[in-house]
């Protein structure tokens, strides 16, 4: 696989590690800034634990989703395997958090099989983690 497929994206959080990782392995607080269908997201955050979750896109479309849970260090980093329809080999992200004091450094990769692949992962991920941003500055509703 080559270099020229795979991204990085990195944003610094105002909120400690350990928030920044309950937004990524609670279901409620997940469907609230990932796109995902309320009710949709299941997580069994160990690794071989699976997931799954209904995203659902600016234009109203579902889109469901599966995978598992590679490697998994509580507060520190998550990899995580997306299946593809039609691949044997799930695609696969790595989530990073690194604490400075009030603010969490998040480091997302992923690399992807094809260049098209990527840009349209790496522009879902981007919005992602603006969404998460907003999420986290918004503090826990509810």
């Amino acid at each position: 696989m080559s270099d020229g497929c795979s991204y990085t994206l990195t944003r610094t959080l105002n909120a400690p590690a350990a928030m920044v990782y309950r937004a990524w392995t609670t279901p409620d607080a997940y469907a609230r800034w990932a796109y995902a269908a309320p009710g949709s997201v299941e997580m069994d955050v160990r690794p071989g634990g699976s997931w799954k979750a209904t995203m659902v896109t600016p234009d109203g479309t579902e889109v469901p989703l599966t995978g598992s849970y590679l490697d998994v260090d509580e507060n520190r980093s998550l990899v995580v395997g997306m299946d593809v329809p039609g691949r044997a080999e799930p695609s696969v992200m790595a989530v990073e958090l690194d604490e400075d004091g009030p603010t969490t450094r998040i480091e997302l990769r992923q690399t992807c099989a094809t260049v098209e692949e990527r840009d349209t992962a790496e522009q879902g991920s981007a919005m992602l983690l603006d969404s998460l941003t907003r999420f986290l500055e918004e503090g826990p509703t509810g």
